[in-house]
């Protein structure tokens, strides 16, 4: 136990490292793939689809919602995959939104507690990080 902050901490023998935060267990590992629109507030303005993006954050949200109508469509859904490698502003486009498997803490909060929030195989409405505004599929 630290003396010094009278709480706990990990070490790690392998890395040599050491956290306040207990290490995730393999199982705690998350999955999710997702569509990313980005405005001209986010985080970083630009992506492998355009070099400067200047839509409104409210302009974004609007093209999320209408992403989520061709997911949701009762008539003809479309598959998150397939919107994601020509829609989303994330590199992981090319992989249909897939951001393959993260530990807790890896992803900006409020994106990770939408995952959360999410029973595996179930889709989220808009999410709004400082990358932008999301539509997430829980995958893990």
């Amino acid at each position: 136990m630290s003396q010094k902050y009278n709480r706990e901490y990990y070490f790690n023998t392998v890395t040599r490292e050491s956290r306040w935060e207990p290490p995730a267990a393999r199982d705690q590992k998350l999955g999710a793939k997702h569509i990313l629109v980005k405005h001209e507030g986010s985080r970083r303005p630009s992506s492998w689809r355009e070099e400067h993006i200047s839509r409104t954050e409210e302009e974004a949200v609007a093209k999320i919602n209408s992403i989520l109508q061709r997911l949701i469509s009762k008539d003809n859904p479309e598959r998150l995959e397939d919107i994601a490698a020509v829609e989303s502003d994330c590199s992981s486009a090319k992989r249909g939104g897939d951001l393959g498997l993260f530990e807790p803490g890896a992803m900006q909060k409020p994106f990770e507690d939408a995952v959360l929030g999410l029973k595996v195989g179930k889709l989220s409405g808009p999410v709004k990080t400082e990358s932008g505004v999301h539509i997430i599929l829980r995958t893990r």
